[in-house]
């Protein structure tokens, strides 16, 4: 799986230390460590930013986007952008956005809700090569137990007899490795690094790091030990390592 870990991580002392020969998530919401990102990464990925803009009732303007995608979208470290999507909005709208995707379709990867029907997944992970799965509502993601159940219940449709997906499945704010490592995932991102390294409560005791640099690469490491499944499983399973952090 590909640890995709999100932006802007500040300094950017901070963000080297997370990206360097690894994997970014630039959001156009905060683009500007995008040159930096792909200077220094294996790859990296582009997010609309629409769960940002929704987050403070902004509207965006979407052919924005779609140049900053195109200025992107032919460098050598470039691995997909995430097509924009209503949040809240009606399978209809999502779908409207699709059919003005200006891009070929393995650059860009529709969002499925986690709220929406079955029946769409099916229908996007049969017509694109990458489909991003986004947890909303009673679903989201922070609610671990009713998000797992209802991953496992949507992925099931769309898998073949292994229990192995038919298309690569790309997880929303999901480097959680207990969300992760329940879900046959190609790809995942978070800002859990972004918002972490900064919280000096979150980093008490006599060996504690002080620096951000040194916080950044403990908890990258700690990440990436973990894949995500290589298939899905009967059902969602406790999973306590990472609540030991």
């Amino acid at each position: 799986m590909i640890h995709y870990h999100g932006g802007p991580i500040t300094p950017d002392t901070c963000a080297i230390k997370a990206w360097k020969g690894r994997h970014a998530f630039i959001s156009f919401a905060a683009p500007h460590q995008v040159g930096l990102s792909a200077k220094i990464c294996q790859s990296f990925a582009l997010d609309n930013g629409a769960f940002s803009a929704w987050k403070v009732g902004q509207e965006m303007r979407w052919i924005d986007y779609y140049e900053w995608v195109k200025k992107w979208a032919c460098h050598p470290g470039f691995d997909f952008a995430v097509i924009p999507d209503v949040i809240d909005g009606t399978e209809e709208e999502n779908d409207a956005l699709l059919a003005q995707w200006p891009l070929k379709p393995h650059q860009g990867a529709p969002v499925w809700h986690i709220n929406e029907s079955f029946f769409r997944l099916k229908k996007l992970a049969s017509r694109w090569p990458r489909v991003c799965i986004g947890s909303s509502g009673e679903f989201d993601v922070t609610k671990q137990d009713a998000f797992l159940q209802r991953a496992h219940e949507a992925i099931q449709h769309i898998c073949n007899d292994d229990g192995q997906p038919k298309c690569k499945l790309h997880g929303l704010r999901m480097l959680n490795p207990e969300i992760f490592t329940q879900l046959p995932l190609a790809s995942a991102d978070s800002t859990n690094v972004a918002r972490n390294i900064g919280i000096d409560s979150a980093w008490r005791g006599t060996y504690s790091p002080q620096s951000k640099e040194t916080r950044t690469s403990i908890m990258v490491e700690r990440i990436e030990h973990f894949n995500s499944a290589d298939r899905l499983g009967d059902r969602p399973h406790q999973f306590t390592l990472w609540s030991a952090l």
